[in-house]
């Protein structure tokens, strides 16, 4: 039996007055899946991420998460149903110490509610212990135990990433979307960040997407790849039927193979 689907998109559009930055774009996303998105640079990937988060609404099409619609839902809904992303440029707050950052991923799970918060009464000391002992458990499976007590903004880029990613996990998402999770990382950062993928996939048990440019990393790290060209899903398929669809490669080489050469 297939695994139940955690994200189902269909035939999601989005303009922008006269632009269509994405058609037609479907997904299910299974729990349990490893899946990326690639495509040119300006191929819809970071807009479709968007749709499926929350952060922008489709012009049309619908998205359910869990079997629930939630199309044209705020983010913070959609995160509540357990949908967690980062973005392309990190986000962090730089003044926090990295304990803090990732206990602000777990304030929607365990947070108390704002009349003890505001008057600091036990409940309050209650669910901030759990909070931090939540983000001790995350710390661990992301590395950053060691760094825990240090400013988020002094730290490298690629820790950086990874404080990022563990913030996400704090909120304990069903689906997990990283955006161009590798940029600006070095090829040691870089395998360190797909054993922690690959890590959180397989202890979690969460569906991950990742829209990445990196096509080395994608197809030795996903199940499933899913390819946009000018807004549209041209293909769909494991790593090895994706690198040899016709339609993916007049995407990135801008020609056709006919009998084994180029058209």
């Amino acid at each position: 039996m297939s695994a139940p689907e955690v994200i189902t998109a269909d035939n999601l559009t989005r303009r922008f007055g006269g632009l269509v930055a994405v058609e037609g774009y479907s997904l299910a996303l299974r729990a349990g899946e490893l899946v990326g998105l690639i495509g040119p640079n300006g191929a819809g990937k970071t807009t479709a991420f968007n749709l499926l988060t929350g952060v922008i609404r489709p012009t049309s099409g619908r998205i359910r998460i869990a079997g629930e619609d939630l199309t044209g839902r705020a983010p913070n809904a959609l995160a509540r149903r357990g949908i967690a992303r980062t973005f392309q440029n990190i986000r962090l707050f730089s003044d926090l110490s990295v304990l803090e950052n990732i206990m602000c991923g777990a304030h929607m799970r365990y947070g108390a509610s704002i009349f003890p918060t505001l008057f600091q009464l036990p409940a309050f000391r209650r669910a901030e212990r759990v909070i931090e002992q939540r983000a001790m458990e995350i710390s661990e499976l992301t590395g950053l135990t060691h760094l825990m007590g240090r400013r988020a903004g002094d730290l490298s880029y690629g820790d950086q990433r990874r404080v990022e990613i563990a913030r996400a996990l704090a909120s304990e998402p069903t689906a997990l979307l990283l955006d161009e999770p590798a940029a600006g990382l070095n090829p040691s950062e870089t395998e360190t960040l797909v054993d922690l993928i690959r890590g959180i996939n397989r202890q979690l048990g969460a569906a991950v997407m990742v829209v990445e440019h990196d096509m080395r990393l994608v197809m030795g790290l996903c199940q499933r790849v899913q390819v946009l060209n000018r807004g549209r899903l041209v293909a769909d398929g494991t790593p090895a039927e994706v690198q040899n669809n016709p339609g993916v490669i007049e995407a990135y080489l801008g020609t056709r193979r006919n009998g084994g050469a180029n058209a």
